[in-house]
């Protein structure tokens, strides 16, 4: 077992966005969660999502472009990103509803999948893949 000293907790995971105040926005009216801040400069929002937190931050950024690296976009709407935001409901047809409802772009309805998770993807204003699925009990 590793001690605490070399194993962390997942803190925030960012998302680079074109317009951080309507991406946030967005994801408290279409997936239910609130904004817990923003910062003076709107370069900066977080939701309140529980112990990992969700924050946005302009695509690019003269702070971290030079460090990190520009962030790169999919080309095309057939293709995506490296990462995909997932988010557990209970009820995974009224949560997609909602989503489409307020925004977000149907990819795939709400399916039954054979190990036992029913499953929706959509994509959020900036083009980022969002599966909506109900909890997997082992």
């Amino acid at each position: 077992m590793a001690s605490k000293a070399v194993c962390p907790a997942l803190a925030y995971i960012v998302v680079y966005v074109e317009d951080v105040l309507k991406s946030a926005d967005f994801y408290a009216a279409a997936f239910g969660y609130s904004v817990r801040r923003v910062d003076d400069s709107c370069k900066w929002a977080e939701l309140d999502t529980g112990s990992t937190t969700i924050a946005f931050t302009p695509l690019h950024q003269r702070e971290t472009d030079a460090l990190t690296g520009e962030v790169q976009l999919p080309k095309s709407p057939r293709e995506r990103g490296p990462v995909e935001i997932c988010f557990d409901y209970a009820d995974v047809d009224a949560a997609y509803r909602r989503a489409v409802e307020n925004g977000a772009v149907p990819v795939s309805a709400p399916e039954q999948k054979k190990w036992g998770q029913k499953v929706g993807y959509v994509r959020d204003v900036d083009g980022i893949i969002v599966r909506m699925g109900s909890h997997v009990r082992e």
